[in-house]
């Protein structure tokens, strides 16, 4: 198992590698870097965009000899010392090694424009993004695993059928469209003013009381974890519910009862290593999801200022150092996820073996 592990840690450094030079070589080629972005704010606070455009027949010499739209009257010197700033005084390819030269000792840079390093600017966003991807995972598989059984042993039963009617309307509402409903109907909308508006605490909370922490925690992020689990629980529940169906309709359950195994001894000790696999298997997808992709929309609803929000913001304003840190963070976390996921594997069912597997 110790050379799988060592095998499967050597191939995320051409992973991590591929992703980085591919992503590198696309920012490229997109217009309105970050000393566009200086220059369109210098020249009046506009949007960058607007002077790529159009505009270009208003551009002074500055701006024809620097290249750049949003440079309208503004020395060369002064455009050469901002890309000097910006390490844009270099060619790409060196650009790229020295990014990843200084990321191979985990050292991200510091932000164009917030003048604070990548690693505290991450670590700052981190307790909102931690608390929806792990809370809304934990609970989508605590509700899931068990709804899942349940509806694999009683299928066609009534409460097979009206489960599924629950799970389908849940994985047919979008998460954002759900977030503004228990917005409306929770927050101070049009109903009941039961949970706050914004935020992940209260204003007070370093006054509370240890136990007042807990509760003011809970009391904000319930509507947002709510949120943020109602797509991955019903599509969980699904999954759980066929893996499970398709172990027990197999031979090996008709013997087992056949020795007059209790049912409980049949689903637990045989049938659910056996089912969990394929269940396990979407954890790392789900929880990365959850905790990456679609954090932005709901922090933006419920004014959440988290790592969904940071890398939209990164990306608009070009502030490449939180987006490529980001990036590469992620990756690794999601290539991390994906060898826990076989460690599991192993926990699960002991009978897999990776080391017999060809590489």
């Amino acid at each position: 198992m110790g050379a799988y592990v060592l095998r499967r840690l050597l191939l995320m450094i051409p992973t991590l590698l591929g992703i980085m030079i591919i992503n590198f070589a696309l920012v490229q080629f997109v217009p309105g870097g970050p000393v566009e972005q200086v220059l369109a704010q210098l020249e009046g606070g506009g949007d960058v965009f607007e002077g790529i455009a159009g505009g270009g027949s208003e551009l002074a010499t500055g701006a024809e000899t620097s290249g750049y739209a949003g440079a309208r009257g503004l020395p060369p010197e002064f455009i050469a010392e901002l890309e000097r700033q910006f390490g844009f005084d270099k060619p790409p390819l060196e650009r790229f090694l020295n990014m990843m030269w200084d990321y191979m000792r985990f050292d991200f840079g510091e932000s164009y424009f917030r003048s604070i390093s990548v690693v505290d600017l991450v670590l700052e966003k981190m307790p909102v993004s931690i608390t929806l991807g792990l809370w809304s995972t934990l609970i989508a598989y605590l509700i899931s695993i068990p709804l899942g059984i349940r509806k694999a042993v009683r299928d066609g039963s009534r409460f097979d059928t009206w489960t599924s009617g629950i799970v389908i309307v849940a994985y047919a509402i979008p998460g954002f469209l759900f977030a503004i409903l228990l917005l409306v109907m929770f927050a101070g909308g049009s109903y009941f003013q039961i949970f706050p508006l914004r935020g992940l605490t209260s204003d007070n909370f370093d006054q509370l009381s240890p136990l007042a922490k807990v509760g003011d925690y809970i009391w904000h992020i319930t509507l947002p974890v709510v949120a943020s689990t109602i797509s991955a629980f019903a599509g969980l529940t699904l999954l759980t519910k066929n893996s499970f169906l398709e172990e027990i309709r197999k031979q090996y359950v008709t013997t087992a009862k056949a020795k007059g195994l209790r049912e409980s001894q049949v689903l637990y000790g045989h049938v659910f290593r056996n089912a969990m696999l394929i269940v396990i298997s979407g954890f790392p997808a789900l929880f990365v999801s959850v905790f990456f992709g679609g954090s932005l929309i709901i922090e933006t609803i419920f004014s959440l200022d988290g790592l969904g929000r940071l890398g939209f913001e990164a990306a608009v304003s070009r502030d490449y150092p939180v987006m490529f840190g980001t990036l590469f963070t992620f990756s690794l976390i999601g290539l991390v996820m994906g060898l826990i996921t076989d460690l599991t594997y192993i926990w699960v069912d002991p009978r897999i073996d990776f080391e017999s597997r060809e590489t």
